[in-house]
């Protein structure tokens, strides 16, 4: 039964600003959330089919703040079971990958190889997103301005799959580049092509693959272009 879930030189620039500052508390929402998982695994493991409430006796985290994160048992074992098993092939691979490669190719594997499970299992993964909905609305509802629903995953991928070319970015464009590839990955990004824009699913994944790679070659051209136009830096002084 399923649970309902030729490159020139770098030439250093000055930072950038990023626009809005980060939540101080996201790192440990981020823990906490994590906290969570990591427990109700364990207690999934142990044989047993973890409530919130346990979960969070177990990570040590009071049950009112626990439920803002998993208002439901399902949302929980969605996450720890169904989640994480379809996206097991997905992380291996990513392990695999050596730390160099055609940066293109190597975001084309992640793209390719995550949608397609996403959409190999589109019910549960609609089932998730209306969850991490539900969890934002409860934590909203409970005071807290930007609720940490998500693992975060498509972040964490991106970091791997585009280290080829991280020195290339400035931090603002590095932020930048993760975020718009984040909206070629995922249920949000399944629910756009196939509700809104009414793709079947072979054009709609072909789709999110050809924006991928625009998005990334777009990015790297500005990145170099910025370098070949900003000024030389100044040699040692000449006896």
């Amino acid at each position: 039964m399923r649970h309902k879930y030729h490159e020139d030189t770098v030439v250093p620039r000055q930072p950038e600003n990023r626009g809005t500052a980060p939540d101080p508390r996201a790192n440990q929402k981020e823990r906490t959330r994590a906290a969570l998982v990591t427990a109700a695994a364990e207690l999934l493991r142990g044989g047993s089919a973890p409530t919130v409430a346990e979960a969070a006796e177990a990570a040590k985290v009071s049950r009112a703040t626990a439920y803002r994160y998993f208002p439901t048992q399902e949302a929980l074992l969605l996450e720890i079971s169904d989640l994480a098993t379809m996206v097991a092939p997905v992380e291996a691979a990513l392990a695999a990958l050596p730390a160099d490669g055609d940066p293109e190719a190597r975001l084309l594997q992640l793209v390719d190889g995550l949608n397609a499970v996403l959409f190999a299992n589109e019910a549960p993964m609609r089932t998730a997103l209306r969850a991490y909905l539900d969890a934002w609305l409860e934590g909203r509802r409970a005071g807290d301005e930007s609720p940490a629903v998500r693992e975060g995953r498509r972040r964490r991928y991106l970091d791997r799959v585009l280290e080829p070319v991280r020195q290339e970015l400035t931090e603002r464009e590095w932020h930048r580049l993760r975020a718009a590839l984040s909206l070629t990955l995922g249920s949000e990004a399944m629910v756009v092509m196939k509700d809104v824009c009414r793709l079947g699913d072979a054009e709609a994944l072909e789709v999110l693959r050809w924006t991928a790679a625009m998005l990334l070659r777009a990015a790297l051209a500005t990145a170099r272009e910025g370098r070949a136009s900003a000024p030389p830096q100044a040699g040692p002084a000449l006896p």
